[in-house]
């Protein structure tokens, strides 16, 4: 036991030695920080309902609660939510709190039909530091304001403007050398020899309803004609899709199409005949015009684009790449006008067969499915984009008119029926189509162009796909064209008309004007007012026969 002892004491002497020869004592351990939890999302309101991260339809000043799990800094607040448009600029709003500062009411004012992002970071805090675990994004998109943008006025008289500010684009906007149509507004020197086709009868539409003269409409007229006798291109008779404005030389569509585009050609042709008809006066200035527009006519070698004879045309051809792009003109498409054309010249003439094999295909392309309730006669599933049934037309009328293949009132009422069916139903949920706005066609969209139809869908309402159907679909397209006027107009109208094209699910509005997509809202809305074009071209002897030869019959006939 003695022994015990002294080895203890011999030990704690040790551990005494040791401590006093390092000259250091023990560093007390400090217990480890625990940093402030984290907190979550816990709930979201816009205007007091739910509807996950996505809203749309709402209104300038939406109250928006977002609740989380614990109080919030408000400190933190001004830098961890930020709302920003669609450019990406802030946007500010107000705040207050509820539940202990657990919920944020956040009020921002916003324009209508917009797009905003409401950003939450994990930099939001917490009163006791702690951050957000996740961050999260509020998608809106605001409303039209539905008070009318402009005084109402009678039908006739908005349908007298619509027409008459359209055709602007046209007279006042014509290229300075040739008269001719620019293919857009900021195409500076680039004319469209389809579009200027389409000008040109509205132009006859503004001297018959007194929009322009009479010497006004003639002299633009000619100066057409002359630039398109003596100083524009042409291959085998044919014109480019685009043109220089003031040397005439062809300005290339693609790589491969620089020479002769014989739909576009066809266009041209269709406005030229019908502008013939009208300019019938006994002067020598009109029988001058009268000849001249024959001859142009007549110099399209429509039998030589069957390529070797073949029972088809061909719609382009180039000088440097020959047949090289190879495209049969086959329906249904807008395509039906240069057989028309073909058939019915006097020089260059095709006969049945090319009709029947080539744009027919011997009934191929028939349909005869139901779509929205709606049996089509002719084309592609559903339709196909509106321009279809209105570029042809705005000269061929359809009204009872019929052939092996299909009636041709029958076939444009069906597809703009089946266009209009298709946007109110919206299969695609889309926010702002409906029974006042539809109507699918090629026109811009955001960032580029496109043929929109009910199978291809973008979300983009074009005004000349409703507007140009008026003779197919009345009432349909009145309503839109007021809703487009009245409800939008303020986005929407503008110095030629109505802007090419506008988006109310991811708001988007066009500055545009395309020639091939305000000629037929001026045409269209006179041929369901008067008929004056369709008069005018079907009364052209040439057309008679030619169609007669291809089978066609029919009280315009």
């Amino acid at each position: 036991m003695k022994d015990l002892k002294i080895f203890a004491t011999l030990g704690l002497f040790t551990l005494f030695f040791a401590c006093s020869k390092s000259g250091t004592t023990p560093t007390p351990v400090t217990p480890p920080v625990t940093p402030p939890a984290s907190f979550s999302f816990n709930a979201l309101k816009v205007n007091g309902l739910n509807n996950g991260f996505n809203y749309t339809n709402i209104n300038k000043t939406p109250v928006i609660k977002i609740s989380f799990s614990k109080a919030l800094s408000k400190a933190s607040v001004g830098t961890a939510i930020l709302i920003k448009d669609k450019a990406g600029a802030k946007v500010n709003y107000t705040t207050t709190y509820e539940d202990n500062d657990n919920t944020i009411v956040i009020k921002p004012t916003l324009a209508v039909i917009s797009k905003y992002t409401v950003d939450v970071t994990t930099g939001l805090k917490s009163t006791d530091n702690g951050n957000l675990q996740s961050a999260l994004t509020i998608n809106l998109t605001t409303g039209i304001d539905s008070t009318d943008k402009f005084t109402a006025i009678s039908d006739n008289q908005l349908l007298d403007l619509v027409q008459k500010q359209t055709l602007k684009y046209f007279y006042d906007f014509g290229h300075p050398v040739s008269g001719l149509a620019l293919e857009r507004n900021t195409s500076g020197d680039v004319v469209t020899t389809g579009g200027s086709g389409f000008g040109i009868m509205a132009m006859v539409v503004g001297v018959n309803r007194n929009f322009i003269t009479r010497a006004e409409g003639l002299a633009r007229l000619q100066k057409i004609v002359g630039f398109l006798k003596n100083k524009a291109v042409t291959f085998h008779g044919a014109f480019p899709h685009w043109l220089n404005g003031t040397s005439g030389a062809v300005q290339p569509f693609s790589a491969q199409d620089n020479g002769a585009d014989l739909i576009e050609t066809s266009f041209l042709m269709e406005g030229l005949l019908t502008a013939r008809q009208y300019f019938n006066g006994a002067g020598a200035d009109e029988t001058a015009l009268r000849a001249d527009i024959t001859t142009l006519y007549n110099n399209v070698e429509w039998d030589w684009f069957r390529q070797g004879n073949q029972n088809v045309l061909y719609w382009h051809w180039s000088p440097s790449n020959g047949w090289a792009i190879n495209m049969k003109i086959s329906g249904w498409n807008e395509g039906l006008i240069a057989y028309v054309l073909a058939a019915s010249s006097t020089t260059h003439s095709i006969p049945k067969i090319v009709y029947d094999n080539g744009w027919a295909g011997n009934g191929s392309m028939k349909n005869g499915a139901t779509y929205y309730g709606v049996k089509l006669p002719l084309g592609p599933a559903q339709g196909g984009p509106l321009f279809f049934a209105h570029y042809s037309f705005l000269g061929i009328n359809p009204t009872g008119l019929a052939d092996a293949y299909a009636n041709y009132e029958d076939q444009n009422k069906a597809h703009a029926q089946i266009n209009y069916n298709y946007c109110v139903a919206n299969p695609k949920n889309y926010y702002g189509y409906g029974a006042d706005s539809w109507g699918l066609t090629a026109s811009d969209i955001e960032g580029g162009y496109t043929a929109s139809s009910p199978t291809n869908d973008v979300g983009v309402i074009a005004p000349t796909a409703a507007i140009s159907s008026m003779p197919y679909t009345p009432t349909q397209s009145m309503a839109a064209l007021k809703f487009m006027y009245y409800k939008l107009g303020d986005k929407m109208w503008g110095p030629y008309g109505f802007y090419d094209a506008y988006n109310l699910n991811n708001p988007w509005f066009a500055n545009s004007y395309l020639a091939i997509d305000q000629g037929p809202i001026v045409v269209m809305i006179e041929n369901y007012r008067s008929g004056l074009l369709w008069n005018l071209f079907m009364s052209c002897p040439e057309i008679k026969t030619g169609m007669k030869g291809l089978g066609f019959t029919g009280p315009s006939l």
